[in-house]
């Protein structure tokens, strides 16, 4: 019996398994979609389906560097102690080293990759681990700096992963200097890299609430418009200074704005270095986690 494409999506939607693989199982059942299911659950891919509609905001964040490309992707599990696992480590440093190889468009393209080292997808290599670790695992999204000298960092463990790229002169290894600024990232997470980068809506916004916080101050209320205006720009150099990378203090030298320490640290190297840009993940941000109580978890497990 033929089947058609739309059979290939129904079957996915019901199992929640790879095209490919509802693809293979159709074509080993002559088009039956029972069959078809059955032959996923004997293959063991169909245990995954269930496991994929649950919440993974745990996992890792990771970032490398191979071949002098830099890469940074997020990997998620549902607990943070599978996120430990020796064997997640290392799908996610393949997940990574498969970025670096094969230089996809978007995660769709990434997914249908061959997965380093292997004649397997990397969907399909996803679906192996939740069948091998038992919990739902998803590549979420991934970066890559293909020119330029990049420098990658993973905070607490793969809670947070950076990477940094910037110019480098004179053949200079400004490693050290990427990996602080890397860690001042990690740290305080800044809107913009530099001020030239705040857009006309955010100052207006910014200026604003400003005003409305001095029209309500009984110091400020009666000091004229220029004066507060003054002081408004006098408030911006602030704004600047807590929500630009560039214009930062220095976490580890106050003495200097984090430009300022990139350019003094490549003087002392004997070359120049500029921040191009940089990529921060943290693992989870933006996914809602759901709260359960864990005795009652245990109750719906025991009962059935």
């Amino acid at each position: 019996m033929a089947f058609t494409a739309a059979d290939v999506k129904t079957l996915r939607e019901m199992t929640g398994v790879g095209m490919m693989d509802c693809k293979k199982a159709l074509a080993a059942s002559d088009g039956d979609m029972d069959k078809a299911v059955e032959f996923l659950r004997e293959k063991g891919l169909a245990a995954s389906a269930k496991k994929a509609g649950r919440i993974a905001a745990e996992g890792m964040a990771y970032a490398c560097v191979i071949d002098g490309m830099g890469v940074v992707v997020e990997v998620n599990a549902e607990t943070d102690f599978v996120g430990k696992n020796e064997k997640f480590v290392d799908f996610v440093k393949g997940v990574a080293a498969t970025v670096a190889a094969c230089k996809p468009a978007d995660l769709d393209a990434l997914m249908a990759c061959k997965y380093a080292g292997t004649e397997m997808t990397v969907t399909e290599q996803q679906q192996e681990m939740v069948l091998v670790i038992g919990e739902n695992i998803k590549v979420r999204r991934f970066f890559i700096f293909e020119e330029g000298f990049s420098v990658p960092y993973i905070h607490a463990g793969g809670k947070i992963g950076v990477l940094v790229n910037l110019e480098v002169s004179e053949g200079i290894d400004a490693t050290e200097i990427g990996k602080d600024v890397a860690m001042q990232i990690a740290a305080l997470n800044p809107r913009f890299w530099d001020k030239s980068q705040v857009t006309e809506d955010v100052l207006a916004e910014e200026k604003k609430i400003m005003m409305v916080q001095m029209a309500n101050d009984p110091k400020m209320a009666n000091k004229p418009e220029q004066v507060r205006e003054k002081i408004v720009m006098g408030k911006l150099n602030k704004f600047y200074s807590e929500n630009c990378l560039l214009q930062q203090e220095f976490v580890k030298d106050n003495q200097f704005t984090v430009e300022k320490y990139i350019a003094s640290a490549a003087k002392a190297l004997g070359g120049t270095v500029t921040f191009k840009s940089a990529v921060r993940f943290e693992k989870g941000e933006g996914i809602e986690k759901k709260q359960e109580n864990f005795a009652d978890e245990i109750a719906k497990m025991v009962n059935g």
